[in-house]
């Protein structure tokens, strides 16, 4: 499922990005790789906050429904 369906406060882990190379190695910088966990802060109109690495990052609902959870 996509990351935008995590309810606030689930921790869970990344199985999966799709979009383009340049994207997903925007993600990967950030620390969004397969096998990461994430938890979500919190969500304002589809746009996340996350805790991934000890760090707190913002998504826009575009960027986190590229973002393929378990």
């Amino acid at each position: 499922m996509p990351l935008t369906m995590v309810n606030t406060g689930e921790t869970v882990t990344i199985t999966g990005i799709t979009g383009k190379d340049e994207v997903r190695s925007h993600l990967a910088e950030l620390g969004f790789v397969v096998g990461a966990t994430v938890t979500v802060v919190n969500s304002i109109n589809g746009n996340l906050i996350i805790t991934v690495m000890d760090s707190r990052v913002a998504l826009d609902k575009s960027m986190a429904a590229r973002i393929m959870v378990s």
